[in-house]
């Protein structure tokens, strides 16, 4: 039996509230964990109009600019969906990797049933706050991204802004990573 190896992809997105569906996703950031350098990156139109104030003011979109400026869903989806083709080899499984995997996973896969009738991510995605959780031995309390920047002090920083945060991302992922294999090692 072929074992899969696994292709890790840190995702974030922005959206106009806490719940897909009723609410829009308005950008889509992603990078490939161990090559940073390959990113993707997408505004989308906003399916509705609905929104929370808070969600906006924190991602500073504009719905009505997103209504111009924005791409459709499904080409959006579409083209999400060519860019993990592209990177992803013959003998390999994407991973969807997420701070807080439940939000940005939960309108990732929507979306994509919504718009292309599948998710090339299967049904789960790897949270971060959970593994920290894992490695560190914390409390759920202490996997907030400001007790984990204090003690992996990663270089990036989380300002959401959906890319920039994918990256933030993939830096904590193989920071912990690091740490599992550290701990590992000293058994």
């Amino acid at each position: 039996m072929n074992k899969k190896t696994e292709r890790y992809i840190s995702v974030d997105i922005e959206a106009s509230g806490p719940i897909p569906g009723h609410y829009s996703m308005l950008s889509i950031g992603a990078c490939d964990v161990d090559d940073p350098a390959q990113t993707f990156y997408c505004e989308l139109k906003p399916f509705n109009l609905n929104f929370i104030p808070a969600a906006l003011k924190v991602c500073g979109f504009s719905l009505t600019d997103l209504q111009h400026s924005g791409l459709e869903p499904v080409q959006a989806m579409n083209q999400f969906e060519q860019w993990l083709n592209a990177l992803i080899q013959k003998n390999e499984q994407l991973v969807f990797v997420g701070l807080n995997a439940t939000f940005d996973w939960s309108f990732i896969n929507y979306y994509f049933w919504t718009f292309l009738g599948h998710n090339p991510f299967g049904v789960s995605g790897l949270d971060i706050k959970a593994y920290y959780m894992g490695v560190m031995g914390c409390t759920w309390s202490e996997t907030t991204s400001k007790h984990i920047d204090q003690r992996l002090h990663p270089q990036l920083i989380k300002n959401h802004h959906a890319l920039a945060d994918a990256l933030y991302q993939a830096e904590l992922f193989r920071e912990i990573r690091q740490q599992l294999l550290s701990q590992n090692q000293m058994k």
